[in-house]
């Protein structure tokens, strides 16, 4: 955590974790004020649980969360008579610190001047330049903005792939990649963290490190898309124009879609996979477990890793069997789907271990409340006659999976369906409004399976109709659904689920080297040992061993 003084009695800093409060407090800190939402992130604490720390550590917290790219008046007028009462020194932080000096910068304008104002944000590592033309008062469009032949939004596994796939294709693009995050995770590898299998440093990168040196990295949040006139805004409200635009920020979750789990997320035997930082907690509980009531749930789809969820259930299963305690333990499994897993081909193989285990299946249950001190976890149930009901239950471990949703940029914006999602040809992944526009990985509504190998498929797809985009001519790749879910049913052993757009079988092995459709030890290696360096030096790199895209079907016609 880099903390930068902006203002006397002021301080700004990027978004601050548990093990910083003492540090703060013991800095003289006396309010600490959040403008950063909950959620944003996968490894982001929430406020709740933050505020609890700061209250024992003697720091007031507030919570005036901003939306990035969006600072407004409103914000700006709220943060002013919030700083304005606040008991000094006060850091003000978010998810890199812009938003905070954003929001002083346009509070103090007035009274200190655009340049006072600029300066004093540059001394501490920040760039208002964009912010010029609002914070000496106005608010048009500058005539000359940036411009980029190809913009990237999101610098996670599918944007850091397409734009590696491009450049192998053609290494004189121009392309601009926008992402704020620092740091770049493997997130399939969790599941195994969670397991006790992986270390969590093993599943972290720094983003420089990972963004092809090629392309320009733009630090920033995206506020807005303006694809009318080939352009967004970035937080500060600063242009961006593009000849074409791919879109792949990922997939939100909504920690706050189930009431009281933020108040008990990573305590009281409650975590989660699906979260960077509470992976670790996950093998802690499992492991000092040795009796009582384990608890796992999957929200309603589409969620990203839709076999993850159950993942967590073996895992912990198998670890529970080796060590002798799993007679002592009772296993429930909370679906809020119909069926154990959407392609059942893999469903007898999956129900086997579920019996080995003695887990009780629930199906359609949802997951709508927790309290974590009471152990007690509560499920919204849909009968066949539509009649609603609740059902609550007891646990001594719950894990978690939020309900997900496209990030709220995203879901604002016009290039999305009545869903939510990116309105795109689940074929060709481009646009179906703008021609110029590509999507892919977790925020489509190709009506595929939503994991790191789909969007490994998709990525050189999106490369080769980027590239014929540019050129005016057709499309001339497809993508075929392809998504892969290797099932951890125990240490050693995995069913490899592959398969595409209507649960067609999709196998990339000769089934005497791995059926899928059987647990599998040579699949388990393929997880653990060839998947991760797969991921960072081919995915990443632009090598796509066994995912080249196949090309349309020519008509005779």
């Amino acid at each position: 955590m880099k903390i930068e003084k902006i203002a006397a009695g002021l301080s700004v800093s990027g978004q601050i974790f548990p093990q910083d409060i003492e540090s703060l407090a013991a800095a003289g800190f006396k309010t600490i004020l959040c403008h950063r939402p909950d959620g944003e992130g996968a490894d982001q604490p929430t406020f709740t649980e933050l505020d609890a720390l700061a209250k024992q550590a003697g720091i007031e917290m507030r919570y005036l969360p901003v939306e990035s790219g969006k600072v407004s008046d409103e914000d700006v007028q709220a943060f002013s008579q919030a700083h304005s009462s606040m008991a000094k020194p006060v850091l003000a932080y978010c998810r890199s610190g812009m938003r905070a000096v954003t929001l002083w910068g346009l509070s103090q304008a007035p009274m200190l001047g655009l340049q006072t104002v600029l300066a004093s944000a540059k001394a501490a590592g920040y760039d208002l330049s964009g912010l010029t033309y609002r914070l000496a008062g106005g608010s048009e469009i500058p005539a000359n903005i940036s411009h980029h032949q190809i913009v990237i939004v999101g610098a996670g596994a599918a944007g850091i792939a397409t734009a590696s796939s491009l450049l192998a294709r053609d290494p004189g693009l121009d392309i601009a990649i926008i992402d704020p995050a620092e740091i770049h995770y493997y997130q399939p590898g969790w599941t195994m963290v969670g397991g006790g299998v992986f270390r969590p440093e093993t599943t972290v990168r720094t983003m420089a490190s990972v963004i092809p040196a090629q392309v320009k990295w733009i630090k920033a949040a995206v506020a807005a898309f303006e694809p009318n006139h080939n352009r967004l805004l970035l937080e500060g409200c600063k242009p961006l124009s593009y000849d074409v635009l791919v879109v792949c920020p990922g997939i939100k979750l909504n920690w706050h879609g189930i009431e009281g789990l933020v108040d008990t997320l990573g305590e009281n035997g409650v975590t989660s996979n699906y979260r960077y930082d509470l992976a670790p907690y996950t093998w802690q509980l499992v492991s000092q477990m040795q009796r009582g009531k384990a608890v796992f749930t999957q929200p309603p789809m589409p969620i990203k890793c839709a076999g993850a969820p159950q993942k967590a259930m073996y895992l912990s299963a198998d670890h529970w069997r080796r060590s002798g305690h799993l007679s002592n333990i009772q296993i429930d499994f909370y679906n809020s789907g119909p069926v154990l897993f959407g392609v059942k081909e893999y469903v007898p193989a999956l129900m086997e271990y579920v019996q080995r285990y003695d887990a009780h299946l629930h199906f359609g249950h949802r997951l709508t409340k927790v309290d974590g001190r009471a152990k007690r976890a509560w499920f919204a149930v849909t009968e066949a006659d539509g009649a609603q009901r609740t059902v609550e239950t007891e646990f001594d471990m719950l894990h978690v999976v939020p309900p997900q949703q496209a990030p709220d940029f995203v879901r604002a914006s016009p290039l999305v369906d009545a869903a939510g999602w990116v309105d795109v040809d689940q074929y060709t992944l481009r646009h179906k409004q703008y021609a110029n526009l590509f999507a892919l990985g977790d925020v489509t509504n190709a009506p595929n399976a939503k994991t790191a190998a789909a969007a490994r498929k998709q990525a050189p797809v999106v490369a080769e109709n980027v590239i014929a985009a540019l050129a005016g001519k057709e499309m001339q790749a497809i993508y075929d659904g392809y998504g892969s879910c290797p099932l951890t049913v125990e240490r050693g052993k995995i069913v490899l689920a592959e398969f595409g757009y209507g649960g067609k079988l999709l196998p990339s092995f000769p089934r005497w080297f791995i059926n899928g459709q059987r647990p599998s030890r040579l699949a388990w290696w393929l997880k653990e040992r060839i998947l991760p360096p797969v991921y960072w030096k081919a995915m990443l790199k632009g090598r796509e061993w066994l995912a080249g895209p196949a090309k349309p079907v020519k008509s005779d016609d």
